[in-house]
């Protein structure tokens, strides 16, 4: 058995291993990472060899770190990747590369749309209907959408929202609230395969399905970087925020937004921004304006999608395509029976 895993941000590492008994034997590490002393590679291998198969990544990693001699250095990985990729060989997990992709980048659509279609593509690919798939969001107009837990009266202040004329929607995804208007955000989804997350944590998974946007963004200039669990940040301030949804059908649904040039003031008149959280992101204040990808870059929000396109179709290719009437649909019906509902949007009162 063969798997690979690359670290976001670090290197490639590689494991070849066979399962007898329900134990992994003939295990052998590889990859272009750092590691000191020589040494210490023989000892990460006696550590996984003889490990039930049933081990989860956790549990290699500790029985590696145990291993490991005193003042041992590993650069551009950690166990916790060396586990990643032993439970994606022993599962049959796939990459990027193995797909080919379908990226859709189309018209403008009502924000309600969107998170219908969220949905909709979502199954289509866990019913095989629809290939991956890497959807650019453009919007007709604005939108506050808060996360499938959240609480409706904790989030939003209806009266403002109804002032600057902004639904208020719920996502099928956890996470917080997002304020978006069409010219001041870009948002993508990925619509994927669950092999390809197959023997992640869903904190792994989050860096490793944004690991390109990470290396989109360095090209742009803006030394970017992930944050855990789902920020997607700089050492000029966070960027953008990342959520994700796992549906029965065994695909995987994760997307993320990234500020251009948000209007702070009003998001935080339609939104309920309490001072934990703002203490936490180390901001005094969100009042003021939000724009780290126009800042950093000085480009147009237009040029910046087709470079994060650019950079997505050099690492794993990727061919234009667009939304089927079936799956426009399907997202009508969504809207109707669900997304438009007072029942799913106060779910969580």
């Amino acid at each position: 058995m063969h798997g690979e895993y690359k670290v976001p941000g670090g290197k490639l590492v590689v494991v070849d291993l066979e399962e007898q008994d329900g134990r992994i034997v003939g295990f052998r590490l590889a990859g272009d990472f750092f590691l000191e002393p020589d040494e210490a590679l023989g000892a990460i291998d006696a550590a996984v060899e003889g490990l039930p198969t049933s081990s989860t990544a956790a549990e290699i990693a500790a029985a590696i770190r145990a291993a490991l001699p005193e003042g041992a250095v590993l650069l551009g990985f950690t166990p916790e990747a060396v586990g990643v990729a032993i439970r994606r060989s022993l599962q049959h997990a796939r990459s990027f590369a193995d797909y080919e992709w379908t990226i859709v980048d189309d018209e403008p659509r009502l924000p309600i749309l969107h998170t219908a279609l969220d949905e909709v593509l979502t199954q289509e690919v866990g019913a095989g209907r629809r290939g991956p798939t890497l959807r650019f969001w453009n919007l007709s107009g604005p939108a506050v959408y808060i996360g499938s837990f959240q609480s409706y009266r904790n989030e939003v202040e209806p009266e403002a929202a109804a002032r600057h004329g902004i639904p208020v929607l719920r996502r099928i995804t956890g996470g917080g609230a997002m304020f978006s208007e069409p010219d001041n955000a870009i948002t993508y989804s990925l619509y994927v395969p669950g092999d390809l997350v197959q023997g992640m944590s869903f904190q792994d998974s989050y860096a490793f399905l944004d690991a390109w946007v990470i290396e989109a963004l360095k090209d742009l200039g803006i030394d970017a970087y992930y944050a855990p669990l789902n920020d997607i940040t700089s050492a000029k301030g966070k960027i953008g925020g990342a959520a994700q949804k796992r549906l029965a059908g065994g695909a995987v649904l994760h997307h993320a937004t990234m500020s251009y040039d948000i209007d702070a003031d009003k998001m935080t008149e339609v939104l309920r921004i309490g001072k934990e959280k703002l203490s936490d992101k180390g901001t005094t204040s969100a009042k003021k304006r939000v724009d780290p990808l126009r800042s950093q870059t000085g480009m147009a929000k237009a040029a910046i999608q087709e470079a994060l396109k650019a950079t997505f179709r050099r690492l794993y290719g990727g061919t234009d395509g667009a939304l089927t009437e079936a799956e426009l649909a399907a997202a009508d019906e969504l809207i109707r029976t669900k997304f438009s509902t007072e029942e799913w949007l106060h779910r969580v009162p």
